[in-house]
């Protein structure tokens, strides 16, 4: 697992041990980020159920001007602090040790958010995904871009009033579900 461009490019990542962990490979890493390049330049970004942090970092490592981690596995906590001394971009990122339905709770450090990327265990109950989501949404800044990282044999996320659905594209067993905040809501506002 390494960063694949931008100021900490080639830099070797750790990833936590354990089955839970899911690394997301550089074929889906670059097909995202191909993605969310055009919005990246100073944007602040969320990494929800962060690992390693290995999302967060590229977005960092490409231009993002902040990040703010989300994991609650302590193993993963380590690896992730690990890879942003290693990269050198910890002065730029914010770690929440938490779960992330509470941490959503109240505004995180760096919200609101440009850009979202989520990457859930591939057996999160429907349920869950539809209420991180759904608390998401006070986060998230007009225009906001939200990733969510699937099994390409599960369904779509049911996306919340506030966010739009948009493409699913499928990397091997992997599905990238895309969502928008519409760009006329105001930072904080509720959804329709």
């Amino acid at each position: 697992m390494r960063v694949i461009a931008g100021i900490a490019k080639g830099r070797t990542l750790v990833a936590p041990q354990g089955r839970r962990v899911r690394p997301t490979t550089d074929r889906t890493k670059e097909a995202l980020f191909s993605i969310l390049q055009p919005e990246l330049r100073s944007a602040s970004v969320v990494d929800l159920y962060a690992g390693s942090g290995a999302l967060g970092i590229e977005a960092l490592s490409r231009g993002a001007a902040r990040a703010t981690f989300v994991e609650r596995h302590g193993r993963a906590i380590e690896a992730l602090e690990r890879n942003l001394e290693v990269t050198g971009l910890g002065d730029r990122a914010t770690v929440v040790r938490a779960s992330v339905v509470p941490s959503l709770s109240q505004p995180l450090a760096g919200a609101p958010f440009d850009i979202a990327v989520l990457d859930p265990p591939y057996d999160i109950d429907a349920d869950e995904l539809a209420e991180v989501l759904a608390a998401l949404v006070a986060q998230l800044a007009p225009g906001a871009h939200v990733t969510v990282e699937l099994s390409h044999h599960g369904d779509a996320p049911r996306w919340p009033a506030g966010i739009e659905p948009g493409r699913d594209r499928r990397y091997g067993d992997t599905r990238l579900h895309e969502g928008h905040v519409a760009h006329d809501r105001s930072p904080g506002e509720p959804p329709t």
